[in-house]
């Protein structure tokens, strides 16, 4: 399963330091909560993320208050892609079985 969306760049409020995210968008993280994988640690599914011609593996986590899964965009991956506060980021990200 491969899926392509694009989200805006968010900061988690509650630690302003580095912590930024991407929403998968409602449809989307319906299709991962069916996905039959072992459970992992806070709900969290393993995944290869692709942004740009940057690739790396990380997890998407549960967000009720973002009522989806939300994928963490670490600084180096900002960085190389020249990715700002709030920009619109294009992203395909694959579930690992």
């Amino acid at each position: 399963m491969r899926l392509r969306f694009s989200a805006p760049l968010w900061q988690w409020q509650a630690r302003t330091d580095s912590w930024w995210f991407v929403t998968v968008p409602p449809e989307l993280s319906d299709e991962l909560a069916e996905l039959p994988l072992p459970p992992r640690g806070f709900g969290s599914i393993k995944v290869n993320v692709t942004i740009g011609a940057t690739t790396w593996s990380t997890s998407v986590f549960p967000s009720d208050a973002q009522q989806g899964y939300v994928l963490p965009i670490k600084k180096s991956i900002r960085t190389a892609e020249g990715i700002a506060d709030g920009a619109t980021v294009d992203v395909v990200l694959e579930p690992v079985r």
